[in-house]
């Protein structure tokens, strides 16, 4: 059976964790190194990345990540709207898939 995951920051730490689940704290710059250790334990198969911390990795990266890793990656929401215009990670992946920008 394969792991569910949660990797969040500090502030979330009573979050995941209190409820049972396996939580990851992580800081922003321990985000991909964070990842990696995780994809690199085949007991892992879901992830759950706080939206806080993906912001942080490299969009090229990430989606190379998401294509050869078996397992399936999940983005949560942030708790709260963080400050300044940003697109959300479906809105990414959908100018990826079709190759440009649409307004929903």
């Amino acid at each position: 059976m394969s792991k569910v995951v949660f990797i969040t920051p500090e502030d979330a730490r009573y979050g995941f964790g209190l409820a049972g689940a396996t939580q990851v704290i992580a800081t922003a710059s321990e985000a991909e190194s964070t990842l990696q250790r995780l994809i690199a334990d085949s007991g892992v198969g879901l992830i759950f990345l706080d939206e806080r911390l993906r912001q942080h990795l490299e969009v090229e990266w990430l989606a190379h990540f998401e294509k050869h890793w078996p397992g399936m990656l999940v983005i949560l929401p942030a708790p709260e709207k963080l400050a300044g215009p940003e697109e959300d990670y479906a809105m990414q992946l959908i100018i990826r898939a079709i190759g440009y920008q649409v307004r929903l």
